[in-house]
């Protein structure tokens, strides 16, 4: 798989403009994880770094459930309440992520998730086998 970020487009921050998945890759999907423990619990309530760290924590296990690593992450969608703690949500992000070599990503701020006490929502895409 190929990560680019070709210089015809603006300087990243953190992510590539394009993922380039060779056809005999095996694609996994994650539903979008929210920051709830393995009990259905709220992790950090009005927290954003425990949210995004218990959110990039369910991402992990759902990606090995489906044979996948974070090595093999190729697209992140995010959605948050607010974009004011983007900072933080990229600090966590890049506990996990490849920073020489990151996703491409997509940032939605929302209205609201499907509770209120929810800040932020996130979802992958891993090619396995790639190349």
């Amino acid at each position: 798989m190929d990560l680019l970020s070709p210089a015809e487009l603006p300087p990243t921050n953190g992510y590539s403009h394009v993922a380039a998945v060779p056809p005999d890759s095996r694609l996994v999907w994650t539903s979008g994880q929210v920051p709830f423990d393995a009990d259905g619990n709220l992790v950090g309530p009005d927290d954003w770094e425990a949210q995004t760290r218990q959110v990039m924590t369910n991402l992990t296990a759902a990606l090995r459930a489906g044979g996948a690593s974070w090595r093999e992450v190729f697209k992140l969608t995010i959605y948050v309440v607010d974009t004011s703690a983007l900072a933080v949500v990229r600090k966590v992000r890049d506990e996990f992520v490849d920073t020489a070599n990151p996703p491409t990503s997509s940032l939605v701020q929302v209205a609201g998730l499907f509770r209120p006490d929810v800040l932020i929502e996130i979802e992958a895409i891993a090619a396995v086998g790639r190349g």
